[in-house]
């Protein structure tokens, strides 16, 4: 049962705690699993609070009474309907200088040029707003954002706490190029799971680099099953959204999930052993390369690589362990051995394949679709409609099939998350087709300002567009293109130099620049392993943006094309015009101008003060709480 705690955490302690005859972390820490959801709809609403506030202290005007909402797709026909059932009303639409901003940083992780938001703003074209969808899908920036999304599901980084076998450098690399080819050439996210957990070869080959995630599944200080159950586990959090299998093979679900999951406490550790068992084919195997080779001075490029391969025969899953990360694996009855059975359909692979077997099995299961569906609604609405996304319970999503009392459906809207569902299936799996759905909403374009009360109740009902705080990735690029200055990273197996953080293969680089990795990690872009990406905020964000030199020495004239060519200016007006589109995205409110202008009033016409207020106010443009947020 992972939640908040990770898979590395939980393995170890849910193991050793039996071993030891303890109780598994649930017991130890029911409230962690049992307030998961509700923790999550009370952080987006104190996320909505915060920045209402800062909104209100940049003097921004009152909400206009939201005229009538078109219903676009059948996303808004669930919202809005819902919304009237529950006489809730919704927030009016965005403003386009609040769309464009949004529509940027979703789906590329920038905002838009001062140029660019004013040829947007300024056009009549009624069209405009699914024109730059379309611009922004078919982007080279929109490559490089979701394959890095695509590089936090399955968790691609060089090496893991848990793991026996490391993929290094080269391996994270190869993955990280074929997740980056896998969105540039319009792969489906069928064929990237289907592929991803039934790769096989050299993990260091950019032809086979998808091999690297059946790799992350390894685990160390146990027997093979404890592998075979570590697949299993990335495989289902990662493409079903159920890390409840972490828990179920330790125990039966029942006494430890019948308060937190339905499906779980049905589910007993012999079914979940026999999912397992369908790695229990899978070999890794170091490459037999010596360093260096004979008669050579350099390594052989293939110097601990991974082999990943099937055995052609094996017994299957033993159950004759007495030691390693889990509780001993004993017969059930005179059953000694367990062959793979597909828990959801009793299907037994057809070949002795059994890992693409597997995989075909997964993809095909409506697990999958819900899971790929709620998790980039997760990421474009800033709240799943099931919460935590890694703990879908599949015996309460189908709206067909009501679960029994007391318990309730799991998603906020089960209608619509299986619609969303249907339609991934029917647009065959097509990332950018199923963000096009989405964007393209009523729903997703509502302003994230609500004009009334708004309480805690509403939030499982998207009446207003929930904001987020952006990625550490995300604030690099963007005060990097605002001021025109670009550092340039090296990363070990490139050629080139990479001046985009969001091209970086992991959060752990650029490991050329300790500085600006520490100040990205300030932003708590986790690890890719025993960390994920946090949403909270702290002082030590507030102060990196405040003091860091990334920010400090980017923000003078002297340094900045961008602040140069503002300097140039005459027309105090439009420098601050120019410095809130550059920063921000957006025209300064009346508050903030008036405010603005004091300090080029004060200068006068000394060049040096003048450029002193540039700086001042584009320092301050970056310290202001919205610049943090996609609202």
């Amino acid at each position: 049962m992972q939640g908040t705690i990770r898979f590395a955490t939980t393995l170890f302690i849910c193991g050793l705690a039996a071993a030891f005859g303890q109780d598994c972390t649930f017991r130890a820490s029911p409230d962690a699993f049992l307030s998961a959801q509700s923790r999550a709809h009370r952080e987006v609403f104190q996320r909505t609070v915060k920045l209402d506030k800062a909104l209100a202290a940049n003097g921004a005007a009152a909400e206009a009474a939201p005229a009538p909402i078109d219903h676009r797709n059948f996303i808004d026909d669930e919202i809005f309907n819902k919304l009237d059932t529950q006489g809730v009303a919704s927030a009016r639409l965005t403003t386009d200088e609040e769309f464009f901003r949004r529509i940027n940083l979703d789906l590329t992780g920038r905002i838009p040029t001062a140029s660019d938001v004013r040829a947007f703003v300024s056009s009549t074209d009624t069209s405009k707003r699914d024109k730059a969808i379309e611009k922004l899908l078919n982007s080279d920036e929109f490559n490089y954002k979701w394959s890095s999304w695509l590089g936090d599901l399955v968790q691609n980084n060089i090496s893991q706490v848990t793991a026996a076998t490391n993929r290094n450098t080269q391996g994270r690399n190869a993955f990280r190029n074929y997740l980056f080819w896998a969105v540039a050439g319009w792969k489906s996210l069928y064929d990237v799971a289907y592929e991803s957990i039934s790769g096989g070869g050299n993990n260091y080959d950019d032809s086979t680099g998808q091999a690297n995630f059946i790799m992350g599944g390894s685990v160390t200080g146990g027997p093979a099953q404890d592998t075979y159950d570590g697949m299993l586990v990335r495989s289902a959090t990662s493409f079903l959204g159920q890390g409840n299998y972490d828990c179920l093979l330790c125990h039966n679900g029942r006494g430890h999930l019948d308060q937190i999951n339905l499906w779980g406490s049905q589910t007993s550790r012999q079914q979940a052993e026999s999912m397992a068992a369908f790695f229990a084919r899978t070999q890794l195997t170091r490459y037999p390369a010596p360093n260096p080779p004979p008669g050579q001075t350099s390594p052989d490029p293939y110097y601990q690589s991974t082999m990943v391969e099937n055995l052609a025969t094996t017994q299957g899953y033993n159950l004759n362990t007495n030691y390693g990360n889990r509780p001993n694996r004993t017969p059930y009855g005179t059953t000694k051995t367990l062959t793979p059975v597909y828990q959801f359909t009793g299907t037994t692979p057809s070949d002795g394949n059994w890992r693409s077997a597997f995989a075909g099995m997964l993809v095909d299961d409506p697990m999958f679709t819900r899971n790929m569906a709620n998790r980039l609604w997760k990421k474009m609405f800033n709240m799943g409609l099931v919460e935590p996304v890694d703990q879908m319970d599949p015996a309460r999503l189908d709206p067909s099939n009501p679960p029994p009392a007391p318990w309730d459906f799991q998603a906020t809207h089960p209608v619509l998350l299986e619609k969303l569902a249907r339609y991934m299936v029917t647009s065959n799996f097509d990332l950018r087709g199923f963000l096009r759905l989405l964007t393209q909403s009523s729903a997703y374009q509502l302003s994230s300002r609500y004009d009334g009360d708004w309480n805690l109740q509403y939030v499982p009902l998207f009446a207003r567009h929930y904001p987020r705080r952006l990625e550490g990735e995300e604030i690099h690029d963007i005060i990097s293109a605002s001021t025109g200055i670009y550092n340039k990273y090296t990363v070990a197996g490139y050629a080139d130099p990479f001046i985009w953080a969001m091209q970086l293969p992991d959060p752990v680089e650029p490991r050329s620049n300790g500085s600006v990795a520490n100040f990205m990690n300030a932003f708590l872009r986790g690890n890719r392993d025993t960390t994920q990406r946090n949403q909270a905020s702290s002082i030590l964000q507030q102060l990196n943006l405040m003091n860091d030199n990334f920010v400090v020495s980017r923000t003078r004239v002297a340094a900045s094309p961008t602040l140069l060519a503002v300097s140039k200016m005459t027309d105090n007006n439009a420098v601050v015009d120019e410095l809130f589109l550059t920063f921000l995205a957006r025209k300064p409110t009346d508050f903030e101008r008036s405010h603005a202008l004091a300090y080029f009033t004060q200068a006068g016409s000394n060049a040096n003060l003048r450029n002193t207020a540039i700086e001042d106010l584009s320092w301050a443009c970056i310290n202001k709480l919205d610049f943090l947020f996609s609202y």
